[in-house]
């Protein structure tokens, strides 16, 4: 993943280049004060990402953004909330309110990566089949950040501010909301199935009553809100 850092403040750009390169296969391409010295990169050079400041003399990022026609992924990052919906109308992946720490950042980074998987819809609507493009989550949790395959994830459990993501062979918790992840994964494997479950569709043994059976032996509640759409989608499994 291939990132630009515009701020004009330098402490925020190098805090943001920090957290950067903590994560395996993120690549800062440049840092810069204004969003007019990043343009000849982001006119020669496959851009993934970009993290904006809003609040910048001269130029604000949300004036900048409307100047691009062709334009990467965009997390906006400001110290003021009150910008949250005109970003959003934009298109934005995210939107960061500093003080930005580690963990929100990686939120960011995996929203984008999720999006990344969609390539052909920057911000996927809802109940949209995907093909993606990448087969693995950055997890970050403790102080390492974990490459977690999603052939080997089985199920996720949110849990308040946090989700725990299950395989075969270990539980990993990270600071992420259960509805991003949602919509960043490939709805042709994974569903919402209960207000705090999704599952992989190829882990599922069997149904009874309102509770699924997972691979390695972890039981789910079906919720009735879901039930309806989940029976529709196994019943297609079963017979294919």
């Amino acid at each position: 993943m291939r990132c630009l850092i515009v701020d004009d403040e330098f402490l925020a750009r190098e805090l943001l280049g920090g957290y950067a390169a903590q994560i395996p296969g993120m690549e800062v391409l440049g840092k810069f004060s204004g969003p007019l010295d990043a343009l000849p990169i982001l006119h020669s050079k496959q851009v993934d990402v970009l993290f904006l400041d809003i609040q910048m003399p001269q130029l604000t990022g949300i004036e900048f953004l409307k100047t691009l026609h062709h334009k990467p992924f965009v997390v906006l990052t400001t110290a003021y909330s009150e910008y949250a919906l005109e970003a959003f109308s934009l298109d934005v992946v995210d939107y960061l309110v500093k003080p930005i720490s580690f963990p929100r950042f990686l939120q960011a980074v995996n929203k984008v990566e999720g999006f990344m998987q969609k390539p052909e819809n920057p911000v996927p609507a809802p109940h949209q089949t995907s093909n993606p493009t990448s087969d693995h989550l950055l997890v970050k949790t403790s102080h390492k950040t974990v490459r977690l395959p999603l052939s080997e994830l089985l199920m996720i459990e949110g849990q308040k501010e946090y989700v725990c993501f299950y395989t075969l062979n270990q539980q990993l918790s990270m600071l992420e909301a259960l509805k991003n992840l949602e919509e960043a994964l490939p709805r042709d494997r994974f569903m919402r199935v209960h207000k705090s479950y999704i599952v992989a569709l190829n882990a599922i043994k069997s149904l009874e009553g309102n509770e699924l059976t997972i691979e390695g032996g972890y039981r789910v509640p079906l919720g009735p809100s879901y039930r309806e759409e989940f029976l529709q989608v196994f019943r297609n499994a079963t017979r294919g």
